[in-house]
């Protein structure tokens, strides 16, 4: 099921566009949100991993030449 973004199908509608395009693009708007939120919270995770792998080297080098 999909949602779609009220205020872009709203606009479209205002603009003169027909009804069935407009829900399309509205639904077509939603998916794009939907897919860079996955997009951010996949980078989060990969964020995290690529500071803790930062950290233990850093740790490992200290412990190394100390």
């Amino acid at each position: 099921m999909s949602t779609m973004n009220s205020e872009v199908y709203d606009a479209l509608i205002d603009a003169g566009a027909d009804e069935t395009k407009a829900r399309e693009a509205a639904k077509s708007v939603a998916q794009y949100d939907t897919d860079i939120a996955e997009i951010k919270a996949s980078l989060l995770v990969l964020k995290w991993m690529a500071g803790f792998i930062l950290a233990f080297v850093v740790a490992l080098t200290w412990r190394t030449f100390q």
